[in-house]
């Protein structure tokens, strides 16, 4: 009985040693995988920095060539119109600069079309387009395989439609990179706090004003009279333009008083929610 009773012990003590080491190789694991995609997101910030560098450096090179003439009459002209002095020339010198930069990101790869931010979030990522959806969600602006992917625009996305809406997509990572972030739009007090979408082209450094964020879903090919938001981005007529900027405003999870009107160009930002299956979450908005 005596030895029956140390066998059964001894099985015990197999099985939770055997358990720690499952546990110890599994958080192992996670570290690893945390730490390496904790690189790639500065890998991918670095690209921003250099952005930054640049329009710093040149907003330094116009400051130090205006003249003192030039500044007196800037002064005076301002304060006739009752103005302070605005940095305007020197923003859009700015911008000007961080369009040059895309065009150098393109030179490293030219499926780079743009450069995604939302202000004070970790939203802040180059926007790659692919010849279809898959590659990017699987691989880094550098084409390298990663679990990140990438923030890519819709590879049906037609550049030469005017009014136009940029679908783009990312994954909701639970290290907070990527689109994660996007789904603080649920509470109204995070879309005060940022209600704007910048992204910049080679050809523009464009503002956004957000006018609605909303949960979906993938809907079954036999469902009827639901909101399909992720087939919108080609549009076809205004009647298409208008029933979409319409079905958004609805499903806004609370009232945003900005909206669009057919001409004006689009953005929609699309990534994972898991409140239900196949669950969607979505922030649209309008081109300033």
């Amino acid at each position: 009985m005596e030895e029956k009773t140390k066998v059964k012990r001894k099985g015990i003590h197999v099985i939770i040693y055997f358990l720690l080491s499952v546990l110890i190789i599994l958080s192992l694991i996670y570290i690893i995988n945390f730490f390496s995609l904790k690189q790639e997101a500065k890998e991918q910030s670095k690209l921003l920095n250099t952005i930054d560098i640049y329009e710093k450096e040149s907003a330094k090179e116009v400051a130090q060539n205006i003249s003192e003439d030039e500044e007196e009459k800037v002064e005076s002209e301002s304060k006739e119109k009752g103005e302070t002095i605005s940095t305007e020339n020197e923003e859009q010198k700015q911008e000007t600069e961080r369009m040059l930069q895309v065009k150098q990101l393109q030179e490293q790869n030219p499926d780079i079309v743009g450069w995604l931010e939302i202000e004070n979030t970790n939203i802040n990522y180059p926007v790659l387009q692919g010849t279809d959806n898959r590659y990017y969600m699987t691989h880094n602006y550098k084409k390298e395989n990663s679990k990140n992917g990438s923030i890519f625009l819709d590879a049906k996305y037609n550049w030469n439609i005017p009014s136009n809406n940029l679908l783009i997509y990312g994954h909701n990572l639970g290290n907070g990179m990527m689109f994660q972030e996007l789904l603080k739009y649920e509470k109204e007090s995070f879309y005060q706090e940022h209600p704007v979408i910048r992204f910049t082209t080679a050809d523009e450094d464009t503002k956004y004003e957000i006018i609605s964020a909303f949960k979906s879903r993938v809907y079954h090919k036999s469902e009827k009279n639901v909101f399909r938001y992720y087939f919108f981005l080609n549009n076809e007529s205004e009647e298409e333009y208008r029933e979409f900027v319409k079905n958004a405003k609805n499903a806004s999870l609370y009232p945003i008083n900005a909206t669009a009107s057919y001409g004006d160009q689009l953005i929609t930002l699309s990534t994972c929610s898991y409140h239900v299956q196949d669950g969607r979450f979505a922030v649209v908005g309008r081109k300033h």
